[in-house]
């Protein structure tokens, strides 16, 4: 090999050596990212980096929220939500190009933060981090703010990531949330101040939507100038200082009050002119914000006015968080979802406000959420983002529009900071998202760590205690946690006798004893919960059992397994078998899984129990009861139903079946699939042998006893309007609890009960 001229022998191992270590300055300044995996809804997935023409993921070794927030700005959004690890969107292929990354949340580019080096890595792909951003993806001129020039004028590379509201006033302080006060904002990871000059109330509509609320109100400030005044004039206070530099300070936002988040407003950082103050003879903008009725100690205010007829009621459903779920409507007395056609913020927000939640952080599409069940009622849905309601909205009907319950809306809300999560912890177990439930409450007028009581604890206190720590859902609560060791400044019990609807947004909240009492006395037989992001959600298929349902009198010679398994009324134990038969209700019973996770029995195929005579396991012991009421509510008949096949009996197109009975198969319902049960099998009825003619109320509860954990137990039960002459039965009105609005169910029933002359 031929060496360069005066190169010796001996340096040249060297120097071959420096050019291999150091680095080629060709660094690139921003790589291209993407978001993937199997959820893929826009905003969320898995991060990956093209490097060198080839796609890579990123380790979530040191990945945090620091890193999301870069990663999500750099992908055109305007903040993190969260951060996931262990590959949450599913494993990625080929080379992890960034691992220990570490970056301090100002950056441009994930390539500014520090790591170990392009593919230096000792990961496996189920380390692949992911992120969750906030806001739909927009043009990156979109959330750009100016550093000079004209109002609107964008310049790359700046942008408003946070708001906050610091309070002045003493009461203010002791809010919680904080509901007023001084505008902060987070520009390229430093806080500034807004100045007040030319400020809006469309601005204060705005910053209040970013930090969960639906409205602003007026504020006083003259009184907030003359403290600023007396600030300014204290010799000890480093304000006046601080006033006087540029970089305390955003020059000016002007907003139009729709827009769902402050980077969306034209923004001036520094005034047009390179000497001039950015807010001369100025102050801070003071915002005061009105919180909806759930984040309000009183009760009866803050409810928004709509005019007559416009006012189109909004629920969320399925949704792991508050303020967050699938969107469903009530139009013509029923409950119905929202098509993602022309879905956006603007719409989002609109259903935020007026569940009493801020602006919308995401507008989601493809049902995220879940599936509905039951009419679409809306499509191409167009706000403005200034309306009241819904119903004020311009909209087809889905019907024209083709939409498929594939197709549901939902919305993730802005909500207001309660610090609930600070007042709860989980100790002991085997993963955060489990433990034992302690509590900080007031003990002899000192906030104290302490045990919950086991006894009476049950699904939904265990939901509230998962929901208010972030943690989604619950799976299982626990009344004995004798295999978790609780913290030792918390063995106390200071709460007990909790009674939750599950709907509370803190334990705090729910019932509760006033003296602690508690004969267990704590220790093994404190209350303990298991939380999972994801929760399957069952709902029975009204119309099939209004179709499918007759009498059949079925002689007692077939009914002899039925009987074992306690499926007819009580005077059937006193006829003279075989002879002599049984009048039955029979229908068949569609339940389709609607959540986000599988439906699958609590106990193992070790623990099913053996049915003899049928020869079949039987993996939840009731899974549905079936009653036929009287109008005034008493049980006339009952039958019930063992889980002895739990199964995808149909998936939708796309899906396959997971689950099957056969061959002591695994038990379960998939997400999106639905299991049948027939009306000609055993069981599948109610024995009415002993009921006179007359009008009844069908009802069927499924999991009733909650013994496994859904996301929404309200949709659990079925009612039909049944009327019984002898020898025929007419069902119709058949529906889910929640299918339809309040007083359509009621105006039902008031029709039949005086049809019936019932008071």
């Amino acid at each position: 090999m031929a060496m360069p001229a005066g190169v010796s022998p001996i340096l040249l191992p060297l120097v071959l050596l420096l050019c291999w270590v150091a680095p080629s300055g060709q660094e690139p300044a921003l790589a291209q990212l993407r978001l993937v995996g199997p959820r893929g809804p826009a905003g969320e997935g898995r991060l990956e980096v093209l490097y060198q023409g080839r796609w890579g993921t990123v380790c979530d070794d040191g990945f945090d929220f620091h890193a999301a927030t870069v990663a999500c700005r750099q992908l055109g959004y305007a903040a993190a939500v969260t951060w996931t690890h262990s590959a949450t969107y599913g494993q990625g292929e080929g080379p992890i190009w960034l691992d220990n990354l570490r970056c301090g949340g100002s950056e441009d580019s994930l390539t500014e933060c520090v790591h170990n080096g392009w593919g230096t890595s000792d990961c496996h792909h189920g380390e692949d981090a992911g992120v969750v951003c906030s806001g739909q993806r927009l043009p990156s001129a979109r959330l750009q703010a100016t550093t000079s020039g004209h109002l609107g004028e964008q310049v790359p590379g700046l942008s408003l990531e946070e708001v906050r509201l610091k309070p002045i006033l003493a009461r203010a302080k002791l809010s919680m949330p904080v509901m007023e006060g001084a505008v902060e904002v987070k520009h390229n990871g430093r806080w500034r101040q807004l100045c007040d000059a030319g400020w809006t109330r469309n601005n204060s509509r705005v910053v209040c939507g970013m930090l969960g609320f639906p409205r602003e109100k007026h504020v006083n400030t003259s009184f907030y100038r003359k403290l600023w005044n007396m600030k300014l004039k204290d010799p000890n206070s480093s304000l006046k200082t601080l006033s006087q530099k540029n970089s305390f300070w955003v020059h000016r936002v002007r907003c139009h009050g729709a827009e769902p988040h402050l980077a969306h407003c034209p923004t001036q950082v520094a005034p047009p002119a390179p000497r001039q103050h950015a807010c001369p003879h100025g102050m801070h903008a003071i915002v005061s914000c009105l919180p909806g009725p759930a984040f309000q100690k009183g009760t009866g205010k803050g409810r928004t006015k709509t005019s007559p007829g416009k006012v189109l009621l909004v629920r969320l459903r399925a949704g792991t968080h508050a303020g967050e779920g699938r969107v469903e409507v009530l139009r013509h007395g029923q409950w119905g979802t929202v098509c993602d056609k022309q879905w956006d913020l603007a719409a989002a927000s609109v259903v935020c406000r007026q569940l009493g939640y801020g602006t919308a952080k995401q507008a989601l599409v493809g049902a995220q959420m879940g599936q509905g069940l039951g009419p679409i009622h809306m499509s191409e849905v167009q706000c403005t983002g200034h309306e009241r309601s819904l119903g004020e909205c311009r909209f087809q009907d889905a019907e024209r529009s083709g939409c498929r319950h594939e197709a549901d809306a939902a919305v993730r809300c802005h909500v207001p900071h309660m610090d609930f999560q600070s007042q709860v912890r989980l100790a002991g177990g085997r993963s955060p998202e489990e433990g034992v439930v302690e509590v900080l409450v007031p003990v002899q007028g000192q906030l104290q760590w302490g045990a919950v009581c086991g006894a009476q604890w049950g699904l939904n206190e265990a939901m509230v205690v998962c929901r208010q720590l972030g943690l989604g859902f619950a799976s299982h609560a626990l009344q004995e946690t004798w295999y978790w060791a609780g913290s030792p400044d918390a063995a106390r019990v200071v709460m007990s006798g909790v009674r939750c609807a599950g709907t509370e947004l803190a334990l705090q909240q729910c019932q509760r004893h006033g003296p602690v009492h508690c004969p267990s006395g704590g220790g093994r037989f404190s209350a303990g919960v298991t939380c999972t992001a994801h929760a399957p959600d069952l709902v029975m298929n009204a119309q099939l059992v209004q179709e499918t349902a007759y009498l059949e009198d079925r002689p007692l010679g077939l009914l002899y397994c039925a009987h074992e398994e306690r499926c007819l009324s009580r005077s059937a134990d006193h006829m003279h078998w075989p002879y002599g038969h049984r009048r039955l209700l029979r229908f068949s019973s569609q339940i389709h899984n609607l959540g986000r996770a599988d439906f699958r029995p609590r106990m193992g195929r070790h623990a099913w129990t053996w049915h003899q005579c049928h020869r079949h396991f039987h993996s939840i012991e009731v899974f549905t009861h079936y009653d036929l009421l009287t109008l005034n509510g008493s049980k006339v008949a009952e039958g019930h139903k063992a889980s002895f096949c739990l199964e995808d009996t149909n998936c939708p197109e796309g899906l396959q079946r997971r689950f099957a009975c056969a061959n002591f198969g695994e038990q379960g319902v998939s997400v999106g699939c639905w299991d049948t049960y027939r009306h000609d099998i055993d069981c599948q009825w109610i024995d009415i042998t002993d009921v006179p003619p007359g009008s009844y109320t069908f009802q069927v509860v499924v999991n009733p006893k909650h013994e496994v954990a859904e996301s929404d137990f309200s949709n659990n039960v079925m009612r039909c309007q049944c009327k019984y002459d002898g020898q025929r039965i007419w069902m119709h009105g058949c529906h889910t609890s929640d299918a339809y609005g309040a007083d359509v169910v009621s105006d039902l029933e008031r029709r039949e009960r005086l049809a019936n002359n019932l008071v």
